[in-house]
């Protein structure tokens, strides 16, 4: 049997029960209950291209190796498809964990991590430009001094574990989109300093590299969990500031704009935006979030369908744009 990728098992028939075989990441299990109390495993498989859930119950012989295997781990999996809620939700047949060197050897690496469209370097080096064109000496070192401390893990983190640009090198993507997106908007918003957003853009999510987990498979850290990323990026940002010699009001709008970058207190937002440059950073964050949710829905949507599933950041479906229109 060949090897099926997300993309390509979504495309089989729904009507009856498809046999696959594929190679996939264990993006995450969690241990949960049924209303009668009964043990079973929620999971999340998936490669380049994608990735489903569905559940492991207790009684099933593969319940107690899933137990045991940790998220980031790489499987092949033998399964038949099957949908839940119009959503595709395999039942699972056999498991093997497969060793990173074997996943080499066979060439699997290429189509199991899922990297940015844009090339990571060329982000990388356009991430430098931007920081290099800062007109204020001081709040250039105190963004250099950031990057020079943790460039490697801004370089490679996740923007987000599952929501938006959720894999490797997203958050140097989700960055650099930010930047492009405020250098078109600043003509038509003259009273947003360019300097100190550019900056705050630069830095608004700079403590997820400290919330997630590094690897195959994201998960929070246990600073993650316990402080989130709003609070690690402020005490990042403003060590280097302080360090940089930046004004005693620059701190503040620069901490400012990264306590704030989540818009809505229930979004995880410290305090609600309350200056120019910290409300055009919460909403060019939303706009390039929401639009990368939309772009993982196009991704992952069979070739043929008028709708992607359900998108829980979006709160609906997407219609795909039909490829025979302009």
């Amino acid at each position: 049997m060949d090897l099926s990728t997300v993309a390509e098992i979504k495309t089989l028939p729904r009507e009856g029960n498809t046999d696959f075989m594929g190679i996939f990441i264990l993006k995450r299990g969690e241990l949960r209950k049924t209303r009668a109390g009964k043990d079973f495993l929620s999971i999340e498989l998936g490669d380049k291209t994608g990735s489903f859930r569905t559940n492991c119950w207790g009684d099933s012989l593969l319940f107690e190796d899933l137990s045991r295997i940790a998220p980031g781990a790489i499987l092949e999996v033998f399964g038949q498809t099957d949908y839940y809620n119009d959503s595709l939700s395999p039942k699972l047949a056999r498991l093997r964990e497969v060793q990173p060197e074997e996943a080499e050897r066979e060439g699997w690496m290429n189509q199991l991590v899922a990297t940015s469209v844009e090339p990571a370097e060329v982000l990388w080096s356009e991430l430098l430009d931007h920081i290099a064109n800062l007109e204020d000496p001081a709040l250039q070192q105190a963004v250099q001094l950031v990057i020079d401390d943790h460039g490697a893990l801004f370089h490679d983190s996740p923007a987000a574990i599952a929501m938006h640009h959720a894999y490797r090198s997203g958050l140097l993507e989700h960055t650099v989109r930010m930047l492009r997106c405020a250098k078109a908007l600043f003509p038509l918003y003259p009273i947003v300093q360019k300097d100190i957003t550019l900056a705050g853009i630069i830095l608004h999510d700079v403590g997820k590299i400290l919330e997630y987990t590094q690897g195959f498979a994201s998960g929070k850290t246990r600073a993650g969990i316990l402080q989130g990323h709003v609070v690690l990026g402020y005490r990042i940002a403003r060590k280097a500031a302080i360090q940089a010699g930046l004004a005693a009001d620059q701190i503040e709008q620069l901490e400012h704009i990264i306590l704030s970058h989540q818009g809505e207190l229930e979004w995880g937002a410290a305090v609600k935006a309350a200056t120019p440059e910290a409300v055009f950073v919460s909403m060019i964050d939303n706009l390039d979030a929401k639009m990368g949710m939309v772009e993982d829905a196009l991704k992952n949507t069979p070739e043929g369908q008028e709708f992607s599933e359900y998108h829980p950041g979006l709160g609906s479906q997407v219609l795909i744009p039909d490829p025979t229109q302009d």
